[in-house]
């Protein structure tokens, strides 16, 4: 998946690399992982109905209106609570950025089932239907990319059963470390392959384009920044290839013990390449580059958001740090045993 997205965003745009469609031509659906990985075997049948009929749609609600990177702090509650004889629960909430959700049959929706704010634990997933009584799509978000299918949405007294429970009771953080792993590394496929195409387009347009009398790649200015992101470009291949392989070695929950990091490094660094590619795109085009004949302030303005969404950079970063300081992850024994 990742070579191919990167080789297709690497083309520019069109319906091989549609940007406002997240599956695009190479399908990138976390669900059917998640189903398969953490479903019990009566949900199971989701991934056919999903993949082959479209009869099941699910959207993702873990962001609110007060809390994104926090997740563990989340405001939506979910009580047991029986209701004409069958055992289940009433959730109350809020949740932002559910994308889809105008055309979702189901809301993967995250709440605290018991615990304190902060724990890890204590966070159960839901299956919630998204025509279920008390779900209400609030308004669509306006963003820096357009009018978007991004809707804040809200769950007043929304009951479900104990079967619309998805993975284990109090769970939940280790399916959204599932859902957030394999948008990661898809993310940072199309970034590198979107900024290969702004660094390509530029050195060409910088040959042909000849103001003074003389091609602009004959000036350094033009040369040393594209020199920078190419070079930039290369070793990330390697890297986003290299983590992509080895998490074709494993199974998916084992990624978040083995590899989190190495995802993180990836995704982070490859969206801020993509905008760091398209703003020089649009230097090196000079005023048709800013102007909408040219891709590049499209690429900007969707692949800006990748910097927050999945995690913010500073969220990765902050991963990274961790176990690379051995606060989390697998240095985190060996640094206790030395003492450190």
């Amino acid at each position: 998946m990742a070579v191919i997205r990167e080789h297709l965003a690497s083309k520019g745009l069109g319906l091989f690399n549609d940007l406002q469609n997240e599956h695009s031509i190479v399908g990138n659906n976390p669900f059917v992982l998640m189903i398969r990985d953490f479903g019990r075997p009566d949900q199971q049948h989701l991934i056919s109905d999903m993949l082959d009929r479209g009869a099941f749609r699910p959207t993702f609600g873990l962001t609110e209106p007060d809390h994104g990177s926090d997740a563990t702090f989340m405001e939506t509650r979910a009580v047991r609570e029986d209701h004409k004889g069958e055992s289940g629960w009433r959730i109350n909430g809020e949740k932002m950025w559910t994308t889809g959700m105008h055309a979702a049959t189901h809301c993967c929706l995250f709440a605290r089932t018991s615990g304190e704010d902060g724990d890890a634990r204590g966070i159960t997933a839901f299956l919630v239907p998204a025509h279920a009584p008390g779900v209400k799509i609030e308004e669509y978000l306006w963003t820096f990319n357009m009018p978007t299918d991004h809707p804040r949405v809200s769950f007043t007294q929304v009951w479900v059963p104990d079967s619309a429970m998805f993975g284990p009771e109090g769970g939940g953080l280790a399916l959204a470390q599932h859902f957030v792993h394999e948008n990661r590394i898809r993310q940072a496929a199309s970034s590198l392959g979107a900024a290969v195409f702004c660094i390509e387009e530029s050195v060409k347009y910088a040959r042909v384009r000849k103001p003074f009398g003389k091609p602009l790649a004959d000036n350094q200015a033009i040369q040393f920044p594209l020199v920078e992101l190419a070079s930039t470009a290369e070793m990330l291949r390697l890297l986003i290839r290299k983590t992509a392989w080895e998490m074709d070695q494993m199974t998916k929950p084992e990624v978040e013990k083995r590899l989190s990091d190495k995802v993180s490094m990836c995704n982070y660094q490859a969206n801020r390449l993509v905008c760091e590619a398209a703003d020089r795109a649009m230097q090196v085009h000079g005023g048709i580059g800013y102007s909408r004949h040219k891709p590049f302030e499209h690429i900007y303005r969707h692949h800006r958001r990748y910097r927050i969404t999945e995690g913010s950079e500073e969220i990765q970063i902050r991963k990274v740090a961790a176990w690379l300081f051995g606060f989390l992850g697998p240095r985190r024994k060996a640094f206790a045993e030395a003492g450190l």
